[in-house]
Formats: C-alpha cells, structure tokens, sequence
C-alpha cells in the first residue's frame, strides 16, 4: 500500500474523529488564519460581554442605593412641609426633626457605604468606571456621583427653626439626574451586550462553516479511500501470487 494512501486515510479518519476539517495548515493555510482571527474576535467579544454584565450590575446597585436615598428625600421634603405649619410648636418640631436627622443619617450611610467589589461608587472618592465593553478594549464609562449630604448641600438641615426648603428639592433633582443618566447607560449597556453575543455567535458560526467537517461526506470519502486500498491490497496479493506461478511455472 502506498504511503500516501495510508496517510490520506489516516487524515480522514482523525478529521472525522475531531469533527473538524482543518487541523493544521497544511489542510488549509488560509482557512486556517482566518479561523484563528475569527476566533480572536469572538473570545473577545465574550470577555467583553463579561464586563458588560458586571458593569450592569454596578449600574443596578447604583440604582437600587439612588431610590433608596430618592424615597429618604422625598420624606424629608414631606416633613419639612409638616414643620412650616405654624400649628406645631417647639417640641412637636423636634419630634419631626428627629426623624428628618435619622433620614439624613441614612442617606449619608447608603453614600458612603454603597460598594461593588470593595468599591464605593457614590462618595466621589471613585473615578468614572470605565467598561470594556467592545472586543478591542474600548467601551463606555459609569459616570460616579458624589451624593455626600456635603455635595447635596443638605448637611445639617434642620426644621425646627427657619429653613430653606429649596436645598431638598435641589438634592431631589440631583438625586434624579444621577438616577436618570444609571438607567440610561444601563440601556445602553443592555444593547452592547445584545449586540457583542449576537455577533460572537455569528462569528462562531462563521468559523465552523470553515472549520468544521462535513462528517457525511467526510465518511463517505473514507470508505471510498478504504475500498480502494483494499482493492490495491487484493491486486496486488493476486499479482504476488501469479508473478510466482509464472516463475515455478518456467522454472525461472
């Protein structure tokens, strides 16, 4: 048998078991680099969508922390409408701003104590968080507020005397926008992801169109390979054997 043969029968036979057509470049040089590109790209895109999901998650505590500060305001500001009617007297004022004290106390806890992986996003001490959310590294920012009593500028706000209801409504807005611009890039991240894991899988299935076997033709082929090795085993058994019978035959 023929060496060439063995070895083609051979390829076969480990394409078939690995399902793939292209195990190195001799099988195909060019489809081979243009796997292996393809590739790149959709590991890529997975890692990337990887981070997107943990940007995702960050922007989801922010949320969760900003409504919870949101609601706390919202109170407030109810209370110190309560406290401007002149009704109440001194110590039914500072019953309300007991709670308004606690309120203020809890905003400031949820600030400064808000974290993703030992992180804290909402005390300015964070730079924007950058998300790798594309294959090459590049991406979208978190915007990270600072949502301090200190920079909403209602730190030490008190009811009992005059006041100026104006500073919660400003914190309530600023609280809102921070609100507003997480859910947006929340969106947004939400589509980069959508789009990285439909372009991963179409990449994916790109490649296998180049790389993987065409396991019934494939099959097909080797047992045409083997039929004709047998064939060449058998003629060339029989041409054995009558090359012999000539030489006894003539004694040659």
């Amino acid at each position: 048998m023929r060496i060439s043969a063995i070895n083609g029968y051979n390829s076969i036979y480990g394409k078939i078991a690995s399902g793939k057509r292209i195990q190195t470049a001799a099988d195909d040089a060019a489809g081979l680099a243009i796997a292996n590109i393809m590739k790149r790209q959709s590991n890529g895109l997975d890692v990337a969508a990887d981070n997107i999901m943990d940007g995702i998650g960050v922007a989801n505590i922010k949320d969760g922390a900003l409504g919870t500060m949101q609601d706390s305001l919202q109170r407030i500001y109810e209370l110190s409408i309560k406290a401007s009617n002149s009704m109440y007297g001194d110590s039914e004022k500072q019953m309300i701003q007991d709670e308004v004290d606690q309120l203020l106390q809890d905003i400031e806890s949820t600030a400064v104590g808000t974290k993703y992986n030992e992180m804290k996003l909402m005390d300015g001490s964070m730079a924007d968080m950058h998300i790798a959310s594309n294959a090459d590294g590049t991406g979208m920012k978190i915007q990270m507020e600072n949502v301090t009593l200190k920079s909403l500028g209602i730190d030490g706000y008190n009811v009992t005397g005059k006041f100026d209801l104006s500073r919660i409504e400003s914190a309530m807005d600023k609280i809102s926008s921070a609100r507003s611009a997480t859910g947006a890039r929340t969106n947004a991240m939400e589509h980069a992801y959508n789009s990285n894991t439909r372009t991963s899988l179409e990449t994916v299935g790109a490649r296998s169109r180049i790389e993987d076997l065409d396991i019934p033709k494939a099959v097909s082929e080797q047992k045409k390979n083997k039929l004709l090795q047998d064939y060449r085993m058998m003629f060339t058994r029989r041409k054995m054997q009558n090359d012999s019978m000539i030489t006894k035959l003539f004694g040659m």
